[in-house]
């Protein structure tokens, strides 16, 4: 079973260039737990579904605008690759490694 626990040193490369972003996740019984932060502020993962090694999740954003980000990433170690759509936006990909496990 693969696990997602740990730190992750992500990027996103979105439309208005790329950001860094900090994902803290955690399992416990079963049930991920995230949080993801960046410079202009933290915020939740919601609904985080694990299957195999494929992890999705959304999270609401407010900087640089209110949006409702769907991520769908699969690990395979200690890195960390996928995709984040933002509505009629274009997918943005993410892209990642573990900096430090539990």
């Amino acid at each position: 079973m693969t696990t997602f626990a740990g730190t992750w040193d992500v990027t996103l490369d979105t439309l208005i260039g790329k950001m860094e972003v900090v994902f803290e996740i955690t399992e416990q019984d079963g049930v991920i737990h995230g949080i993801a932060r960046s410079d202009a502020e933290t915020v939740d993962f919601l609904d985080a579904v694990a299957d195999g090694n494929r992890l999705t999740w959304t999270q609401v954003v407010t900087t640089p605008m209110r949006l409702t980000l769907k991520f769908d990433v699969t690990v395979e170690g200690d890195s960390m690759t996928g995709a984040s759509r933002a509505g009629m936006f274009p997918a943005s990909k993410v892209y990642g490694s573990r900096s430090s496990a539990p």
